[in-house]
Formats: structure tokens, sequence, C-alpha cells
């Protein structure tokens, strides 16, 4: 079993303004809109909206295997410019999830993207594939960022 990736990112050009695009990648409530593998996300602990400490419940699916969920800490709140967020879990360290936007004439162009520190350990990597249905989680996580990216366009276009 090759090793897994630590860092993959995909961007997109939008065509509407940093502080709208912000918004709906911050509304974590949507997100089971965007996520292919993300099927819903509620605050919790307190939380209300995006903020620096704010938690999230979120409820997640793969092709096969019950839904999982974990609890996730918001890293970066800044408004028109970055939302990230990072998870962390026993056997499978950390993941953070960051989407950057940065104004273009026409709009925005939106960067997902994740870091995984440490590396997932080869056996919590076989573990997840076996979970989730998946013979390359690296290439799944790839297609989940570009398919994210093209709805949460959609939605923001629509607007």
């Amino acid at each position: 079993m090759a090793e897994r990736r630590r860092h993959d990112s995909v961007s997109i050009d939008i065509e509407a303004q940093p502080e709208q695009v912000y918004a709906l990648v911050s509304d974590i409530t949507r997100m089971g809109e965007w996520s292919p593998e993300c099927r819903a996300c509620s605050w919790t602990r307190g939380a209300t909206g995006p903020a620096v400490g704010a938690r999230f419940k979120a409820r997640n699916k793969g092709r096969r295997g019950p839904p999982w969920f974990n609890t996730p800490k918001v890293t970066a709140a800044e408004p028109g410019r970055e939302f990230a967020f990072n998870r962390r879990a026993p056997g499978t360290g950390s993941y953070t999830w960051r989407y950057q936007l940065e104004p273009t004439s026409v709009g925005t162009k939106l960067t997902e993207s994740y870091d995984a520190d440490p590396p997932v350990p080869k056996l919590m990597s076989w573990v997840t594939e076996k979970w989730v249905g998946s013979r390359d989680r690296d290439a799944d996580l790839h297609e989940g960022m570009t398919t994210t990216l093209q709805r949460i366009k959609a939605a923001a276009e629509a607007e």
C-alpha cells in the first residue's frame, strides 16, 4: 500500500465576490449540499456560526459502511479570505481543511485544500479504504473537493 498524500488542493474561478463565496463555505449547515461525502453538519457546544474555536458536528458517509461522525474545530474565519477547520481522531492524526478566497477581475478564485499531520498510518489507510469502499482514498478526496467546489460555484453564481 502506497503512502497517503499529506496535502492536496483544487481551485475554481467563481463569478461572485469573495464575501458572498465566504458566506457559502463558512455556513457549515450547508456543507451537505456541497460535499459528496459530508451528509450534514450542525454547530455544537454553544457555537452558532463561523468563529475561531467554534465546533460543529459532521456526519459523513462513504460508498459503503455506516456513517461516521466527527467534531471539527474552526481554525480560521476571515470573511472574504479564509475559512478552515481541523479534525483530530485517534489513530488517524489531524486533518485541516481550508477554503482560501482570492479576488479576481471577475469574482473569486476559491481553493479547497487539506493537510494531514502526521501522515495517515498505513494500517489506518487500509481500514478507512475498507470502511468507505474505496481503492484510492487520495483520488476520492481529490474528486470530492472538485465536486464540492463545482457545487459552491453553481450556488454562488445562481444567487
